[in-house]
């Protein structure tokens, strides 16, 4: 798999329900922006993400790279956060084969840029069909009790019908 780019949410997120390590598994290694490096570890305190992306960068699977296209990255900061803009204008320079985002507005402009995304859902999906989790259901839950993440009843729904588990 080519280069592989993470806004914050998904690390956070992910590292909520213990499944971070998840990422290396999936894709051997994945870049971040400093903006997104910033809000997890340096501001994250002890939040879920924090420790664990650290030692993540400190074992090499991850990396931090800054965006260098200013004009794009002060375009995208129009309607993005610091951290979705700088993952997609990395995504865009590095020619990205995956962009990370959770963010509905975030995924909306990676798509006017032609990058291919998922997030945290997606991400689970595709750990259970590659056999790195048993069931996706028992994480799908943690993340909604533990991880604060909101999941609509029919995603949730659809994404366990895509693995073959009943909700």
């Amino acid at each position: 798999m080519g280069l592989v780019v993470s806004d914050s949410s998904v690390l956070i997120h992910l590292a909520s329900i213990g499944r971070l390590s998840l990422l290396e598994k999936l894709f051997e290694s994945i870049v971040v922006p400093p903006a997104v490096w910033r809000e997890v570890v340096e501001q994250g305190g002890d939040r879920a993400g924090a420790l664990e992306v650290a030692q993540a960068r400190q074992a090499g699977w991850i990396t931090v790279v800054e965006p260098v296209d200013t004009a794009l990255l002060r375009l995208l900061k129009r309607d993005l956060d610091d951290g979705e803009a700088e993952t997609i204008a990395l995504a865009v320079e590095q020619k990205a084969t995956l962009v990370l985002l959770d963010e509905a507005d975030a995924r909306a402009t990676a798509d006017l840029h032609e990058l291919s995304k998922t997030g945290v859902i997606g991400l689970l999906i595709r750990a259970k069909q590659e056999g790195y989790i048993d069931l996706l259901k028992p994480d799908l839950d943690r993340l909604r009790h533990y991880g604060c993440f909101w999941i609509e009843d029919r995603l949730y729904r659809l994404a366990l019908d895509a693995v073959g588990e009943t909700s």
